[in-house]
């Protein structure tokens, strides 16, 4: 094993070099992209200039699929796959301990979380052989056979019981689930973890997630390295030989769309804080969108330009009502939230709002400038190679690319893409998305 650290010592060193001489050659590598027998969809960056691998596992096991009762426990069950894995084929059981030895000894790393939508494992290590197949074959294990150790779960849900607790001490928590509830009504973006929950849930359940939702057919993985097709098609082999196999693979039951707000709904929640926390919005869209890159392109003019968007100008500049202020769209499989967020003293609070309702309101019905057009094209297009300059964000687009089914040409067409919005095609979409009559709001912390 000091062997193995030594070469993986060496190797980082040099790669770290190699990755900041050749980030800017990123982006226009292309993506490959086959479907295994066993029904696994690959997509391969193969980025030779640098002697590792950044690989990514997606499942449709994110929160989307909990059952209500039992919330949060896709999130759970990622945390869980961390904790050890069983004793398989002559090889022993691993506790979280010496798991985690187990990884450093190899210089690599592997993770695993869920978000709304999808639960996914990260894999990194650099590609000397002596590495990387211990690094796979270990990664296999943990994504194939996770111990979910009931003691340690016992000990995790008592943990995650009081982070909860002091969690709903703080005003900015309060307010977001408050919003979350708000904005996605019954819809499972918009379910909680909560010690209620948190009770339901055992490693019977984990263990029933895991052999229902993580199978190779089900699997969509991303590599970014210096690997070849040859080699990743077999690395990708590899690692989901562990998960349970066979011909299961039928759909998953369609998940309800979020529904549009009905009217406007406004939520005020005492909380004795310095700052009031003040939260706007409604569903917002789809990531399949037609009109993903105009809404992208409207909202650095509205709220996601930082000091040079329309509300940071009205509510911060010219009035000094908040320290900052935001506009942020989430799409994803489902419509994801629109929001507008600050925070600013109790007693400004309505006023902060007010201002914010009318900048929103002019925006939708007049769309943005030729000049704030311009800026807002030049911003997002002078930044872009900032999102490709590591192994890891260009892996982050490629797993994007992958889970919502973009074309593989995407990152080379993203700037044209920006190039072409028009004014006219910004203002269509603002009024189609948004509804500044029938949005929710939350006020936590606000002076009556």
């Amino acid at each position: 094993m000091r062997t193995l650290k030594k070469i993986a010592v060496q190797a980082l060193v040099v790669g770290a070099y190699l990755l900041l001489a050749s980030s800017s050659a990123l982006a226009g590598i292309p993506i490959e992209h086959w479907t295994q027998a066993s029904g696994a969809q690959v997509f391969l960056v193969d980025s030779p200039a640098i002697p590792m691998v950044d690989v990514q596992v997606d499942f449709d096991a994110g929160s989307r699929r909990d059952p209500a009762p039992q919330a949060g426990l896709a999130g759970v069950t990622a945390d869980m796959m961390e904790k050890g894995v069983l004793a398989r084929a002559g090889a022993p059981a691993l506790d979280e301990n010496q798991l985690g030895e187990a990884w450093a000894d190899l210089g690599a790393s592997f993770g695993a979380g869920a978000g709304g939508e999808r639960m996914s494992f990260s894999l990194r290590s650099l590609t000397d052989p002596a590495l990387l197949d211990q690094a796979v074959a270990l990664a296999a294990r943990q994504l194939g056979e996770p111990a979910f150790p009931d003691a340690v779960w016992r000990r995790e849900r008592e943990r995650l019981a009081a982070a909860l607790k002091e969690a709903r001490t703080r005003p900015a928590t309060v307010a977001s689930l408050a919003y979350a509830h708000a904005v996605y009504g019954d819809h499972p973006y918009g379910q909680e973890l909560t010690e209620a929950t948190l009770a339901r849930i055992g490693v019977s359940d984990m263990r029933a997630l895991h052999a229902r939702l993580l199978r190779p057919c089900r699997a969509k993985v991303s590599l970014v390295g210096a690997l070849n097709r040859a080699q990743a098609d077999a690395l990708v082999t590899r690692l989901l030989a562990r998960l349970p196999a066979g011909a299961d693979c039928a759909a998953l039951p369609t998940v309800p769309e979020v529904a549009s707000l009905a009217a406007a709904r406004e939520q005020r929640l005492p909380f004795d804080s310095a700052q009031a926390h003040v939260l706007l919005g409604q569903p917002g869209y789809r990531r399949d969108d037609p009109a993903y890159f105009a809404l992208l392109v409207g909202n650095y003019t509205l709220g996601g330009g930082g000091f040079v968007s329309r509300l940071y100008q009205a509510v911060r500049e010219q009035r000094g009502l908040s320290y900052s202020v935001y506009s942020a769209f989430s799409p994803g499989l489902h419509a994801g939230a629109f929001t507008i967020g600050l925070q600013t003293r109790p007693d400004q609070a309505d006023q902060a709002l007010q201002v914010a309702r009318e900048v929103l309101a002019r925006f939708v019905a007049e769309g943005p400038t030729e000049a704030e057009l311009q800026a807002a094209k030049d911003n997002l297009i002078g930044g872009f190679a900032l999102r490709l300059d590591s192994n890891r964000k260009l892996l982050d687009n490629v797993a994007g690319i992958a889970w919502y089914g973009l074309p593989l040409d995407y990152l080379e067409t993203w700037t044209p893409q920006v190039q072409r919005v028009t004014a006219a095609e910004v203002r269509a979409a603002f009024a189609r998305v948004l509804q500044p009559a029938r949005m929710v709001t939350v006020l936590v912390g606000a002076r009556p």
